[in-house]
């Protein structure tokens, strides 16, 4: 079996396997799934129980290439068709442990962003000093790109919307 929908998954007795990044799964996750990123997914498989077993990511794309390497480790696995966004959509349980709605991903994008676009403005009104504050900021997304250390992700996890909620 290749794909199942969100409401077969819930409803058919499925050990869910979350690939998402941690980030993502702390804004919403399946009540009951596991967590495997997609990146360690095939690394350790002796730690799913035994069962029907069915990816989910966000839309889908995490979740076949998920499907993929199981394959290749002789594990048959479904994909959620549509993801976390078409489980949420279908009002089937979730359940959060942050305050933030955005990934901490979405969240360094945006920030990065931001400050470049705020450097540029100043550089172009003020002095053409502030374009080493945008190459900063860039050196710093090289950086988090290759060494997958980023410290303004690092900084965005400590800030009050991003903690993780005491009522569970």
């Amino acid at each position: 079996m290749s794909a199942i929908s969100p409401a077969e998954a819930h409803n058919g007795g499925w050990i869910i396997i979350d690939v998402r990044s941690a980030g993502e799964r702390a804004v919403a996750c399946v009540p009951g799934s596991i967590h495997a990123p997609l990146e360690t997914v095939d690394l350790d498989t002796s730690s799913f129980p035994p069962g029907r077993i069915a990816l989910l990511c966000k839309a889908g794309t995490r979740a076949r290439l998920a499907q993929a390497r199981l394959s290749l480790c002789g594990i048959d696995a479904a994909v959620i068709e549509g993801g976390m966004d078409r489980w949420q959509r279908e009002g089937l349980p979730v359940s959060s442990s942050t305050v933030s709605h955005w990934s901490l991903e979405r969240q360094v994008r945006f920030g990065a962003g931001l400050l470049v676009v705020v450097f540029t403005l100043l550089a172009a009104s003020v002095s053409p000093w502030f374009l080493v504050c945008s190459g900063l900021v860039g050196c710093g997304l090289v950086f988090a790109g290759a060494t997958d250390i980023c410290m303004m992700g690092n900084l965005l996890a400590r800030m009050p919307w991003n903690r993780i909620r005491s009522g569970g």
